[in-house]
């Protein structure tokens, strides 16, 4: 009887290992990731099989992608958003956007579904403690909305700052919505929870990981931050809601004349202009797949320069932009193909931060390429990371990209948490996506693609102020590399398609 036992339990394990083998293979994650897991599962009978099918997640169709199309088709109506489209064709004057610029325009539209917008003021808020105080500006002169969602929000001072700022809101009577990632928010302060529902707001998880309930996982994330306040003033980029993000932890870390690895250097945007429609938008989407409950959007805003061209003008403060969302529902990456395609189409100078890099082949090709034809390359990368693993897989890719006429940048002072690049000094993009396969395959993610030589101009300074406290990596480093790290590094790097 025992040993019956032992061979059903035995059979039972085989055919759960073997169905999760098969649904790797069919879930087409790539050679890399798919014969990563393959492994793993053969490796730990049971437990390989019950943490893929955990972490791997539904395949994600959210029907809300289906209505946006008929949402989109009544927002062209209006004159100034067909003159926008319209002026996508324009060229000619020094001006006008290249035929490699519209390209990854129309690009990013295709996925998204979303028009870049002409129009726009876009204050770029790379120092922690000013980005804070800008939202928190906003949020107290909020009227009539407050739509907000955040990968973490922490509870400690800053977090707990926040939700009362909502909660004095929602009192007021203003209509407050709060999104947040069931895991990245696992500590969020319950009770400050219930107290905004009690004063009237909405808060609710994106994929709670209670498998009883209708939508749930546990691998796939929602990375973004997004925060509009009456559709009107929008909130998009790299930070989260903590101390480390506002900058509250630095003072303290000083305070106590301790060094500083444990805040985040990051960066974040305020925009104001039709962009914004395309934030509400964004939001109005993963509320409905979060609660099923679909929102009146608000009117979209009025091109600030009066015409909303897409041209890159800056004499009166206006920049081209084009909202990216991204994630698991798409066939096609939003975020990984305008990098991948951003980097590719560069002439001059490609300056790329990035908090977690772990990049495909595809990116590592871009990169290195673009190097080989005489493009200036740097990456900038932390050298002190709050994920330990992530920044000695990222180190196994020094040496190809050394070799291949790439700078490679290590920053020193804290954490670097920021996620942009640069390119030619014409256009930047600013966001949530990391250069690395999660960000890619696994979460969703939104970033904001910037048209306008005066914002470009103030990403590279922040690019080169960084690089001023940073030490570059050159081929003396790595040789002088021991091999213990080397195998660690190495051991990091197969587990990359895991992370």
């Amino acid at each position: 009887m025992h040993v019956e036992l032992t061979t059903i339990v035995a059979v039972l394990i085989g055919l759960l290992d073997a169905y999760a083998i098969a649904s790797a293979i069919t879930r087409r994650l790539g050679p890399e990731a798919t014969l990563a897991w393959i492994f793993a599962i053969l490796a730990v009978p049971l437990a390989g099989g019950i943490t893929y099918l955990m972490l791997a997640g539904p395949s994600m169709t959210r029907t809300t992608r289906r209505k946006r199309a008929a949402t989109l088709a009544a927002r062209m109506a209006s004159t100034a958003v067909r003159a926008r489209a319209a002026s996508l064709t324009a060229a000619g004057s020094e001006d006008s956007l290249s035929p490699g610029e519209l390209t990854l325009l129309r690009l990013a539209a295709n996925i998204t579904d979303l028009e870049p917008t002409g129009g726009n003021a876009v204050e770029l808020l790379a120092e922690n403690k000013r980005a804070f105080e800008r939202v928190g500006e906003a949020l107290r002169g909020a009227r009539r909305t407050i739509w907000a969602e955040s990968y973490i929000i922490k509870k400690d001072e800053t977090g707990q700052r926040f939700l009362d700022l909502l909660i004095e809101k929602a009192r007021a009577g203003i209509d407050v919505r709060l999104l947040y990632d069931a895991v990245g928010s696992f500590t969020i302060d319950g009770k400050r929870l219930e107290a905004l529902r009690a004063a009237g707001g909405r808060a609710t998880a994106f994929l709670p990981m209670n498998p009883l309930r209708k939508r749930w996982a546990v691998n796939l994330r929602n990375h973004r931050k997004l925060i509009v306040v009456d559709g009107e003033i929008g909130f998009t980029g790299g930070m989260n809601i903590g101390n480390e993000y506002s900058g509250q932890l630095r003072r303290r870390v000083r305070e106590m004349r301790r060094p500083d690895p444990d805040h985040f250097q990051d960066a974040h945007l305020r925009l104001l202009g039709p962009a914004v429609g395309d934030l509400s938008q964004t939001f109005a989407e993963d509320w409905a797949f979060a609660t099923d409950e679909e929102l009146t959007l608000p009117p979209v805003p009025a091109p600030l320069d009066g015409h909303g061209e897409i041209d890159l003008h800056d004499e009166d403060g206006s920049a081209v932009a084009a909202i990216i969302p991204s994630g698991p529902d798409q066939e096609h990456n939003a975020n990984g193909m305008v990098y991948f395609a951003g980097i590719s189409s560069a002439r001059q100078r490609i300056w790329l931060e990035s908090a977690y890099f772990i990049p495909d082949q595809a990116l590592l090709t871009a990169l290195v390429s673009s190097a080989l034809r005489g493009v200036d390359v740097r990456v900038l990368v932390p050298a002190h990371s709050d994920i330990g693993i992530v920044r000695a897989a990222a180190r196994t890719y020094y040496p190809s990209l050394v070799r291949g006429g790439v700078r490679v940048f290590e920053y020193q002072p804290s954490m670097l948490h920021s996620k942009t690049v640069v390119i030619d000094g014409r256009w930047g993009l600013v966001g949530s996506a990391n250069m690395d396969i999660r960000s890619f395959r696994l979460n969703f993610e939104l970033s904001a693609l910037v048209m306008g030589r005066a914002f470009a101009h103030e990403l590279e300074g922040r690019f080169a102020a960084d690089m001023e406290q940073s030490v570059e990596i050159t081929g003396d480093l790595l040789r002088g590399q021991s091999y213990w790290a080397r195998l660690r590094d190495g051991v990091a790097r197969l587990m990359s398609p895991l992370l």
